[in-house]
């Protein structure tokens, strides 16, 4: 594709990135660990999110594809593993054996679908939404035994469900401090700020906020947290000290997206946005 139209490849891998990968990732409460290319790494932390957020991803790929002619479509595979992995705490990257497999398993899916490991397999199972269709051993590159994988098959009408079913287990999760080191943070559950048609506003002032940040520099309502397209995002409510999210201003009465392990401020305190 890059050999036909190297623009149009990169345009239309930029818009999958944005418009379905990371939206996809997130909702399902997940951490995009890095992405070159044609290719990305995420984090779950469960082995049924991760195989929702696949579910999730090749739907909308699907979608994604019918509006590209045929040659031009992008026919990812994906791969699931669950296991141990080393955490670089200092750049956010995740390595070990776990990331290897992974990265096998996903080149013995079928393009367009998600294969799994034998691991996953004995913790997701039983499940409405999908079937496990055994795909055998295999050889795979550098990994010296052999990796017994299954295809991921969605039953028709209930892939939605697999994706739902994990976003209400989802906590979000808020904590820092402000600039004189003094701690605020602040926990809410991804089911309730979901089916909140007004969302849940931050602020100062106990009575009107559903979370509160009782800081000098914080309005009384600052801001308003709301799940929209699947996605977390934030709204500033017109405060006296801004909201910001890794360092970009919020402009007030806009939605801005706010991913795992962003930086948000309000006011002076900043907060790192977590899921549990």
């Amino acid at each position: 594709m890059m050999e036909g139209d190297e623009d149009l490849t990169v345009r239309h891998l930029k818009t999958a990135q944005t418009e379905v990968w990371r939206p996809a990732i997130e909702s399902a409460g997940g951490t995009l660990i890095d992405n070159a290319g044609d290719s990305l790494l995420a984090e779950f932390g469960s082995a049924l999110a991760a195989v929702a957020a696949a579910i999730d991803i090749q739907e909308r790929m699907a979608a994604f594809n019918a509006e590209l002619d045929e040659e031009r479509r992008l026919m990812l595979r994906i791969g699931v593993h669950l296991g141990e992995v080393i955490a670089d705490a200092d750049s956010g990257h995740i390595f070990g054996d776990g990331v290897n497999l992974a990265a096998r398993i996903q080149g013995l899916a079928e393009p367009g679908g998600i294969a799994v490991s034998r691991a996953v397999r004995d913790v997701i199972e039983p499940q409405d939404a999908y079937a496990l269709v055994d795909g055998g051993e295999h050889r795979a590159k550098n990994v010296s035994r052999r990796l017994h994988i299954y295809h991921v098959h969605v039953r028709d009408g209930a892939s939605t469900r697999a994706t739902a079913a994990v976003a209400p287990q989802t906590t979000l999760r808020f904590h820092g401090a402000d600039l004189a080191g003094r701690e605020f943070g602040f926990e809410l559950a991804f089911d309730r700020l979901a089916k909140s048609r007004d969302g849940f506003v931050i602020g100062r002032d106990v009575e009107q906020c559903e979370a509160v940040l009782s800081h000098p520099t914080v309005s009384r309502r600052h801001a308003r947290l709301v799940v929209a397209a699947n996605t977390l995002q934030i709204e500033d409510l017109g405060s006296t000290n801004g909201t910001s999210v890794d360092g970009a201003v919020v402009i007030a009465g806009i939605l801005r997206p706010l991913q795992a392990g962003a930086r948000l401020r309000i006011g002076d305190i900043e907060l790192s946005v977590g899921y549990g």
